[in-house]
């Protein structure tokens, strides 16, 4: 039997560091620092995403779902990608992050 812990494992830490490339196109702070992102699964080289949006009324969530399964898509060891935009618990400015509140100036 091969080896596969060889090459370098996806691992839910690596998924999290890549999408802290991915912004909200409104507001200039990661999906994971505004706290959109609510879990990765990893199975074998697939890796699904489950996320939510500042808003439902959000026009961008399709661009905002295909830059997160490029990116994630784009890691070594990964075959296939899947985001699932969920609505409950619904978002809101307290998931962000002390780092994105200094940003936003949320004070909340």
């Amino acid at each position: 039997m091969e080896n596969t812990q060889t090459q370098n494992p996806i691992t839910k830490e690596s998924i999290y560091a890549a999408l802290k490339d991915v912004y909200d196109p409104e507001i200039p702070v990661s999906i994971v620092d505004l706290g959109l992102v609510y879990d990765v699964k990893i199975i074998d080289d697939w890796v699904g995403v489950k996320m939510t949006l500042t808003s439902q009324g959000c026009g961008l969530s399709t661009q905002i779902a295909n830059n997160v399964r490029e990116r994630v898509a784009a890691l070594p060891g990964v075959a296939d990608a899947d985001v699932r935009i969920v609505w409950q618990p619904v978002w809101n400015p307290s998931m962000m992050s002390e780092e994105a509140k200094k940003k936003v100036h949320f004070a909340g």
